[in-house]
């Protein structure tokens, strides 16, 4: 990460806004599908939890995400942010699809764009839309990034090994790695290694579109 779910308005950059709740968008079919990816996380989250023997206090300190925050995601009453699922994901030494992902397993299976699962910035600047069906947790994991006018994206830095290989289908972006800056218009790719702090900005004009492929590295529990 198949679930059929829609698009959830969620994370946040803000102070303190790593324990927010999504932002919902007000349609029938989007709560369901909001709902249904808070359960999603929640089962996820308690059962590797419990597998690793840690309480939600010791999950709480190694995370950076509160105890009450943890709480209300195991119960399914809140979806967390990407950030929160991304750090979550790394206190548990597990791909963010594990904790987003259906325990079914599949050989073939088509994702169709009215079904795949969209992430979102509080604010709806930033959109990320699974492009791999959520059967499990996978070593590589792609996604469409929509970024718009003038916004930027920051992402933590990710397992060691991890590597990101992105393309540019629309706009122009400025990568920043760690002190690094590189420019890139459509068609233009990179490939780097994320286990360090980098950050997507849109430098052209309207949405900018990219293509990304994570390569997951060392797990570290």
């Amino acid at each position: 990460m198949v679930l059929a779910t829609r698009t959830v308005d969620i994370e946040s950059l803000e102070p303190s806004c790593d324990d927010t709740v999504a932002a919902m968008d007000p349609t029938a079919d989007q709560d369901a599908g909001e709902m249904q990816l808070a359960v999603t996380v929640g089962k996820n989250l308690r059962s590797h939890r419990i597998r690793r023997g840690l309480t939600l206090e010791r999950l709480a300190k190694t995370s950076g995400v509160s105890r009450a925050m943890l709480s209300q995601v195991e119960l399914g009453r809140s979806t967390p942010s990407i950030k929160v699922v991304w750090k979550v994901a790394r206190a548990l030494g597990l791909p963010f699809s594990a904790l987003i992902s259906d325990g079914e397993v599949a050989t073939c299976c088509v994702v169709r764009q009215g079904d795949s699962r969209v992430l979102a910035s509080q604010d709806g600047k930033f959109r990320s839309r699974a492009l791999f069906p959520f059967t499990g947790s996978r070593n590589v994991e792609f996604y469409e990034l929509r970024l718009l006018d003038g916004a930027t994206e920051q992402a933590r830095a990710h397992d060691p090994g991890t590597v990101e290989n992105l393309v540019v289908a629309q706009g122009e972006l400025e990568l920043i790695i760690e002190r690094r800056s590189e420019h890139l218009s459509v068609g233009d790719s990179i490939i780097f290694d994320a286990d360090v702090m980098h950050s997507y900005v849109n430098r052209g004009h309207g949405h900018l579109v990219m293509y990304l492929v994570i390569s997951h590295g060392e797990r570290i529990l």
